[in-house]
Parts: structure tokens; C-alpha cells; sequence
């Protein structure tokens, strides 16, 4: 199949998804969590549910800054707010007795950030430090800086994506970015990389055995692996869609950030990283001739 032939499309569809990934952190930003912000979780078992705009209206005082309230789970939900003492902790209680008639404390967490401005600047090092690594051995083992960068930029193709959707799923779904989200934004970038090696792999091989142009080899390489990218792809979706329904409140956003990153990385391992490496051989071959 003539993949390449649709590299244009591809990249429409890649800047479609970016750009509104890009408009929604200008917009609306990022919902830091606690790992970010410091301050006290409670979860609370409730008699019935209860409007959490009326109830974070009667909570807030100057010694209580509601952070949000969310729905964990049936007649349960998780209070967000600045560390506070005990006294406070029981006024947090009453008033949501008051508004459903029932409010038991089932946990509570008083925290400090533990991911502050100087750890967070360190992990962005550490991703630039990891992107010229990458860049540096990639253009090595293929002998060609075009497949290094080419990789790079489908990692922060995902990056990117991965970023954007959280601004989307923080605004409309409360969605909050903790230390568990940045884990996640790790573990995706080492996915996405891994699968981009695996086609570039096929067009060396293809290379030596076969020849042809660009164009020609990175047709026959998409074709054989795409079945096996797709097959390791879905089991690891199959999981995450498990641990999304089925497990807890405290890792549903970890994995779903998982699950986007691998979506991610599945579609830019052959249709951006691909397509950036034949579009710049052609660019390149254009050039020469001119």
C-alpha cells in the first residue's frame, strides 16, 4: 500500500489534534494537583448528591480555599482544598452534612508539593537531556541525522498531544496533573520512540536487501509492521480501558494518560515520524536537482 502517498493528510490530522491541544493550555492551562500545589484530600461518603458549586459556596472562608470537589465514586467525593487543621477539616464535614443529610470522612491526606518549581525544571532537563540522547544515537545506528530527528519529533508530537488533552480533560472533567502524570508523559515517551526504532529498523533492512527510493522502502516498512505495532498496541489498550473502568479513583487519570500516550505514539511511530523522514528525503532530492 502506497502509504506515503497520504503524508499530507497525516500531518493535517496531527495539526488539527495539537493545535487544539495548544489552544486549550493557552486557554484554560493546566489543573495542578496537589503533588504540584500542596493541600488536604478528603474523601466523604454522602447521603445523596448535592450541587458542589452551592457546597464549595458555603465551605470557602479565608482559612478554606476549595481547590475542587469531585465525584469518586456512588455518594462519594473528593475534597480538594488548602492544607488545614482538624478544626476546619470537621467544618468541611458538617456542611456537607447539612446539604445531603449524611457525610462520613473516609480518608484524609494533608500534603506538602512534592514536585516543586525546582524539581519541575530539573524534568524538563531531563527531557531535553533524554531528546538529544536519543537524537545523538538514533542518527548513529541509522547513519543519518534525518532518522534522528524525525524521531524527536514524533516524541514531541506525543508530548504535545498528551499535554493538550489534559488542558482539555481539566477544564470540561477536572482532570488534574500530578506526579503520576508525569510518570505517565515518561513511560509514553519511551513507548513512542521504541516503536519509531521498530519501522526505521524495517527501512534499513529493506535498504540493504531490496533498495529503492525513500518513498518506496517506507511503504513496504509501514506495511510490515503494521499489524504488529497495531497487535501490541490494542493489548496494551485492552488493559488500560480495564484499569479505567474497573479501577480505582486514584490511578483512573494515570491511566488514561497512558492510554492517550499510547494512542499517540501508535499513530506517530508510522504517520508523523515516517512521513517527516520521506517528506524531507524528497525535499532534500528536489534540491539537489534544482
Amino acid at each position: 500500500m502506497n502509504w506515503m502517498k497520504y503524508r499530507l493528510i497525516y500531518f493535517l490530522i496531527s495539526a488539527a489534534v495539537v493545535g487544539a491541544g495548544i489552544f486549550a493550555y493557552f486557554k484554560w492551562g493546566l489543573s495542578l494537583g496537589i503533588d504540584f500545589k500542596g493541600g488536604a484530600l478528603i474523601e466523604y461518603q454522602v447521603g445523596k448528591d448535592f450541587s458542589t458549586e452551592e457546597a464549595i459556596k458555603k465551605i470557602e472562608n479565608p482559612s478554606i480555599e476549595v481547590y475542587s470537589i469531585q465525584k469518586a465514586g456512588e455518594n462519594t467525593y473528593l475534597v480538594r482544598t488548602n492544607p488545614l487543621d482538624p478544626h476546619y477539616r470537621e467544618n468541611i464535614g458538617i456542611v456537607l452534612g447539612e446539604l445531603t443529610g449524611e457525610a462520613t470522612e473516609l480518608r484524609f491526606e494533608n500534603v506538602g508539593p512534592s514536585i516543586g518549581p525546582d524539581l519541575i525544571k530539573k524534568t524538563i532537563y531531563a527531557i531535553a537531556i533524554a531528546a538529544s540522547a536519543i537524537l545523538l544515537w538514533v542518527t548513529f545506528q541509522f547513519k543519518s541525522f534525518k532518522f534522528g530527528v524525525s524521531a524527536v519529533f514524533a516524541m514531541l508530537h506525543d508530548s504535545l498531544v498528551l499535554l493538550g488533552s489534559f488542558a482539555l480533560f481539566g477544564h470540561f472533567f477536572g482532570a488534574e496533573i500530578d506526579f503520576l502524570f508525569v510518570t505517565a508523559m515518561l513511560t509514553i515517551l519511551s513507548f513512542s520512540v521504541h516503536d519509531t526504532i521498530v519501522v526505521y529498523d524495517r527501512i534499513r533492512e529493506t535498504r540493504k536487501k531490496v533498495g529503492g527510493s525513500m518513498t518506496e522502502m517506507a511503504n513496504m516498512a509501514v506495511s510490515q509492521t503494521m499489524v504488529r505495532s497495531l497487535n501490541n498496541s490494542f493489548t496494551i489498550i485492552f488493559m488500560l480501558v480495564a484499569l479505567i473502568l474497573l479501577g480505582g479513583t486514584s490511578i483512573k487519570w494515570f491511566a488514561i494518560a497512558l492510554l492517550v500516550g499510547t494512542i499517540s505514539g501508535t499513530y506517530s511511530s508510522p504517520f508523523v515520524a515516517v512521513p517527516i523522514l520521506v517528506s524531507w528525503d524528497v525535499l532534500q532530492r528536489k534540491i539537489k536537482r534544482s
